[in-house]
């Protein structure tokens, strides 16, 4: 039976109703809905919050199971690092052995209180880790592609960072932020606070070769740790953030300014009273500071080369230099960095001011190992900014690798290629000029490098060549397109004559023109050999960069350049080749600073003989600071640093020209040809050019600009007319195909030349007997076949005297009367009148005129003037 029939029917029906309206609720609309939705939501995201949490402590949990284990030894003991030069000689030790420890009763509190202010504020109250800041790790983690960009740590938490793992920032990442915090948690149940912070402050880096507050007291402030004042203090609690940045000897007005953010967040925090904030910060940074000592000076000679090295050992290896223990092996060469630190010091070099900065990098061409770098002039402390790697523009020093380069590589250019030098603007409209202003028209690609002409260059790059041609021709040498341009990524038209480089950069692309083709990353460190003896091998891969004869021709080239400035880069018995480098004033900043037209903010040179590749930069790290000129030298200072050093590293090698290799072909070709033509027969020699092709290019047409071959001229005679004794040569006129041509005429009458213009030529009172005359044509510098002709020129004739009774019957004095008459008239002897044949006084005039022949000179040819050729036509031979 049914439950029903145990109820009466009114109650049944009372039930019956009841579920009948509860069913009437539940189809009816209901009230309140949004809310509920809103409710179903809030639960959602707490239950997705919830599995967050527990997947994040999962994935915690298993990053701390993995944490390496943390010792004593790790958080007191430290290993020094010894750097070894080529010769294998220690010049330097970092770290270590130089550290001084202070117990916590020797930190004054001044000292902690600016530590934990700046550092760590919660420091006293938390249990080694910061929530606040794992969660702001974690949001990084997610926004910046598994990499932490910042975080909170706390000081337990940077303890065990500088004494378990690599500082590197691309190491910051999730994990080793999990084992951070795992491994500060166990820390802080074995130490107290007070240890924590003591260790800390005993660990930290506070630029250069010096670590800990207490080293630093000393090395600083001259004084011990117990001593440091206020000011003091926050100049150290501020440094750790960036200790060689906030090195009050090398960038005081950035140490002050981050020493004065310590002051005022100790004054925020209570620590300290605003009036003493306000005068801890009048306090200039310099005050109190020692003087570098003698060996800090020593150790600046190679102080940009200690940079490089910490920065690509950290960076290969992820080993700190400072506290691992290791044994670096360097490419340094001592006697060339002395060379470079003495140059960049010289006092022969008129520096305009103190802030007058300069930076050399010298390269091995066939190794890639770096020699020496210059990191700049007048530094006051170590681990000074590095100019030698700091990226600059660059100039007209990118044309071989930007333009020069890829054309030859991909286009097989030859060095006599032919560009128009003419008024040209970018493909946006922009205009560009030549550092003249001026147009040279058709040139060689020859000339426009050498003469550092910008229009062919940017010609050459964005109307020849695809943008793609050149990146692959930069990537080749180690160049990153996409840094090429500040706030531009990929190759820009402008990339044709200027771009982004670092002076080390520059000097390893140009290595490899001097080595013929082939690129290895520059580097500072060969090998690394660990405290427990472990060698890492840090010596990079050698590649080819481009083919051989693109090497050759830009050095052959680049030769040119060199020899335009051998008055300050030659260097005797030494061949070289070079570029020089410009970088340009805006009108606007011209205007800003009130600089001369003629100024220019710096100046480069890179060149390179067959063993070292050095480039030199000169300039200002801000533009505010001065500018480079002519007139006072300035921009020929990189030079004057190039010849110095160079020759210096060159006195103990074998210095020896480049070999042409047999992919290059060298051809002599007549000059303004275009396409490339050899000389024709008649090219002068002024007209012909020897320049380089890649072999099966050569060009195989000959130019017949100045026609074919001279032949021999035609209508050559000679006639000679006794009556007048002149003797008369003709021949036909001998057209040339140029029109700007003039022929002339090479004539020769028995063993005497000359040159004439006309096709005419008379001698009077030739020599008698056989005479051989000879003609050939003259024409673009050569002298054609010659065409010949005799002639025989009869004796003089001698009258008889005639015998004449009437003569003798004359008297005496008839006779002297007659020679008186002689000298006064000696031209008009007297003649009998009745007969023509009788000349009864012709004897005595005739010895006077004998007389006056023998004195007078052997006939000579007239002058070889052609101007004057038609004047001299009567002329004796």
């Amino acid at each position: 039976m049914s439950q029903n029939n145990n109820v009466s029917r009114k109650d049944y029906k009372k039930k019956s109703k009841k579920q009948n309206n509860k069913q009437s609720k539940k189809q009816a609309p209901k009230k309140g809905g949004p809310k509920k939705w809103f409710k179903r939501i809030v639960l959602t995201l707490l239950a997705l919050f919830m599995l967050a949490i527990i997947a994040g402590g999962g994935l915690f949990a298993y990053y701390a199971s993995s944490a390496p284990e943390m010792t004593e030894e790790d958080l007191l003991g430290t290993f020094s690092s010894d750097l070894v030069d080529m010769d294998g000689n220690v010049f330097y030790t970092l770290g270590g052995e130089s550290r001084d420890y202070a117990d916590a009763s020797e930190f004054p509190q001044v000292m902690k209180d600016a530590m934990m202010a700046i550092e760590d504020q919660r420091f006293e109250d938390h249990m080694g880790i910061d929530p606040i800041g794992i969660a702001r790790a974690a949001v990084g983690y997610v926004t910046n592609r598994g990499q932490i960009v910042g975080g909170g740590s706390t000081i337990t938490q940077q303890l065990v960072k500088l004494s378990v793992f690599s500082t590197l920032r691309e190491d910051q990442t999730l994990e080793r932020k999990a084992q951070e915090a795992w491994l500060a948690v166990q820390l802080e149940r074995q130490l107290s606070k007070e240890q924590i912070l003591t260790l800390y402050m005993n660990k930290v880096h506070m630029a250069g070769n010096v670590y800990g507050i207490a080293t630093a007291a000393e090395e600083y402030y001259g004084k011990h740790v117990s001593e440091l004042e206020l000011h003091e203090a926050a100049l150290f609690a501020g440094m750790p953030q960036a200790p060689n940045r906030y090195n009050p000897y090398v960038n005081p007005e950035t140490a002050k300014n981050r020493r004065d953010v310590v002051l005022n967040v100790m004054r925020d925090e209570g620590v300290i009273t605003a009036e003493e904030a306000e005068e801890a910060k009048a306090i200039p940074i310099e005050e109190g500071l020692v003087e570098r000592t003698e060996d800090d000076q020593n150790n600046l000679v190679f102080d940009a080369y200690l940079t490089e090295v910490l920065d690509e050992v950290e960076e290969k290896t992820g080993l700190d230099p400072f506290r691992a223990g290791l044994t670096i092996y360097t490419n340094l060469d001592m006697d060339a960095q002395e060379s470079i630190y003495e140059a960049l010091h010289s006092e022969d070099i008129n520096w305009t001011n103190e802030n007058m900065q300069s930076a050399m990098s010298l390269i091995e061409n066939n190794t890639g190992k770096v020699r020496a770098l210059g990191g700049g002039r007048n530094q006051e402390g170590q681990l000074n900014f590095n100019h030698a790697t700091d990226i600059k523009a660059v100039g007209s020093t990118i044309k071989p690798l930007t333009t020069y380069g890829p054309a030859i590589e991909y286009l097989e250019y030859s060095t006599y290629h032919q560009i128009v030098d003419e008024e040209y603007a970018y493909p946006d409209g922009t205009p560009l000029r030549n550092y003249d202003s001026q147009y040279r028209g058709q040139m060689s690609m020859r000339e426009a490098l050498v003469d550092s002409r910008n229009i062919p260059a940017a010609k050459i790059m964005n109307e020849d060549l695809e943008a793609s041609q050149v990146e692959q021709f930069i990537t080749g040498l180690g160049l990153d397109p996409e840094l090429l341009n500040s706030g531009a990524t990929g190759i820009l038209p402008q990339n044709a004559i200027n771009g982004d480089l670092s002076p080390l950069q520059l000097a390893g692309s140009y290595a490899s023109f001097a080595n013929g083709g082939n690129y290895t990353e520059p580097y500072t460190v060969e090998r690394v050999v660990t405290h427990n003896g472990q060698e890492i091998d840090l010596t990079p891969q050698t590649s080819q960069a481009m083919s051989d004869y693109t090497a050759y021709m830009i050095t052959d080239m680049l030769k040119d350049v060199a020899a335009v400035y051998n008055n300050s880069v030659g260097i005797p018995g030494v061949p070289q080749a070079g570029k020089t480098g410009t970088t340009n004033f805006s009108s606007a900043d011209l205007e800003r600073y009130g600089y001369p037209s003629g100024a220019v903010p710096s100046s480069w040179y890179v060149g390179y003989t067959s063993n070292y590749s050095l480039s030199v930069w000169t300039g200002y790290r801000n533009n505010s600071e001065g500018y480079l000129t002519f007139d006072d030298g300035s921009r020929n200072i990189p030079r004057q640093l190039y010849r110095q050093v160079m020759a210096t590293v060159s006195e103990s090698v074998e210095n020896t020209d480049w070999s042409r290799p047999s992919s290059v072909t060298e051809v002599a070709v007549e000059d303004g040809s275009n396409p490339a033509q050899l000389p024709g027969p008649n090219t002068p020699s002024t007209n012909i050019v020897t320049e380089l092709f890649v072999t099966g290019t050569e060009p195989s047409e000959v130019s017949t600009r100045f026609g074919v071959e001279l032949t021999a001229p035609t209508g050559l005679s000679a006639e000679y007319d006794e009556e007048s004794e002149v003797l008369s040569i003709t021949w036909d006129d001998y057209s040339l195909e140029n029109d700007d041509e003039t022929p002339q005429y090479v004539l020769n009458i028995g063993g005497q030349s000359v040159t004439v213009s006309e096709t005419e030529y008379t001698v009077s009172t030739p020599p008698s007997g056989s005479l051989t005359i000879t003609l050939a044509v003259t024409a673009y510098g050569n002298t054609g076949p010659s065409t010949s002709v005799n002639v025989t020129i009869p004796e003089p004739v001698e009258e008889e005297e005639p015998e004449d009774e009437e003569v003798e019957e004359e008297p005496e004095d008839t006779e002297e009367e007659t020679e008186e008459e002689t000298e006064e008239e000696p031209a008009t002897p007297p003649v009998d009148s009745e007969t023509d044949d009788e000349e009864p006084v012709e004897e005595e005039p005739e010895e006077g005129d004998t007389e006056e022949e023998e004195e007078e000179p052997e006939p000579t040819p007239p002058p070889e003037d052609d101007d004057e050729t038609g004047e001299e036509e009567d002329s004796e031979v």
